[in-house]
């Protein structure tokens, strides 16, 4: 799969953009804070319908604008298609395939599988548990339909039985029927949840440990265990044991939307004792672990991202990287850093396709020809 053009209007920082990419390896150099971070994340609107770093559509768009518009041609399996997606300030997200609009945003997902690898990503080890749920369910939904209905069906339900409980508490009363309906759907799509999550972990966790190693030169133990809110007890039964609770606090406390994945080094917790350069091994051998697994359930090599990747890695971890994406495993791939001489280097004795774009002062150079492309970032 290979995104073959891109084209901007009034997206982040761009009043206008149009390139053209090679099939292999485009580095996209320049310094902090001109618009390097904006390209990939345009990308990642045309495979994911939404930014990688701000949910807020509106929030995307150019300063004074009133819309943006995206614009790409991917070539997938010997097949050109046309994607274009248009925001516009307080109106409904228009997204077509090939000039014709989907009816629903999720019928997009999946069909363009994409990884990418960004500084934010330590938030991963670092931060909250949504964070990781969120990684584990973005790699499912793009290979399984079935799974991201069901995904947005308990959503919808929790979202329906949390205010229900609020209810109650403002109403001083308690329904314990109209509870119960909610509940009962509640079970029927979180036990489908959980049984694919553990289904997935499964598969997964093989390809994670592959990677850590290489990526590592080590011999020293990693783990990832899926920790489940519910225990020993059937989701039916936890939600009648943890009632009481759900009512003072007027939320659901226990079920797959409380889920977490538990990251380990040595069998202690990875966040608390494992090294920075640890951290970073186990962050990239994720990512190119939902690479392979993506690569083989689509049966397509997806799109691979790198933003900043060299700033969270030595030398010898990055160039370990930099040689393993540029094998005939992986497809096309997005380089950003702050150094042209550096990426020139890396790629210079490589038999791989490269092509190199310089942004600066507000134009986006395509090196290997000296011509501009046609691009005008605001200032």
């Amino acid at each position: 799969m290979i995104l073959k053009d891109l084209s901007l209007v009034n997206f982040k920082n761009y009043t206008q953009f149009d390139a053209s990419f090679c099939a292999k390896i485009n580095c996209l150099v320049g310094q902090n804070g001109m618009g390097k971070t904006n390209l990939l994340d345009a990308i990642h609107y045309l495979t994911f319908c939404k930014s990688y770093f701000n949910p807020i559509d509106s929030q995307n768009i150019s300063y004074n604008e009133g819309f943006f518009v995206i614009q790409g041609t991917i070539e997938k399996q010997h097949e050109e298609i046309e994607l274009y997606c248009a925001i516009k300030r307080n109106q409904k997200k228009i997204f077509k395939k090939n000039k014709k609009e989907y009816d629903k945003l999720s019928d997009h997902i999946g069909s363009f599988p994409m990884v990418m690898i960004s500084p934010g990503d330590s938030e991963l080890i670092s931060g909250i548990s949504e964070l990781r749920r969120r990684f584990m369910d973005s790699i499912i939904s793009q290979y399984d339909k079935t799974y991201l209905d069901q995904l947005i069906a308990y959503n919808k339900v929790l979202k329906q039985r949390n205010a229900l409980l609020k209810q109650f508490a403002e109403m001083r009363s308690f329904d314990s029927v109209t509870l119960e309906i909610w509940d009962e759907q509640l079970v029927t799509y979180g036990q489908k949840v959980l049984q694919t999550r553990r289904i997935f972990l499964e598969q997964f966790i093989p390809l994670f440990n592959t990677h850590y190693q290489h990526i590592s030169n080590s011999s020293e133990s990693v783990s990832i265990a899926y920790a489940s809110s519910l225990k020993q007890n059937e989701f039916k039964q936890a939600l009648a044991l943890h009632i009481a609770k759900d009512r003072l606090m007027q939320y659901t406390g226990i079920g797959p939307h409380k889920d977490d994945l538990d990251f380990e080094l040595k069998g202690m917790e990875l966040k608390k004792y494992a090294s920075q350069g640890q951290q970073k091994s186990f962050l990239l051998a994720l990512k190119l672990a939902q690479f392979d697994f993506l690569a083989d359930k689509k049966n397509l090599k997806p799109l691979l991202l790198l933003d900043d990747v060299y700033d969270k890695l030595d030398a010898e971890r990055f160039s370990k990287l930099i040689e393993r994406v540029s094998s005939d495993a992986f497809g096309q791939v997005f380089i950003t850093d702050t150094h042209p001489e550096r990426m020139q280097a890396l790629f210079k004795n490589r038999d791989v396709e490269c092509k190199f774009f310089t942004i600066e002062e507000g134009a986006l150079r395509s090196v290997n020809d000296e011509n501009y492309a046609n691009v005008s970032p605001n200032k």
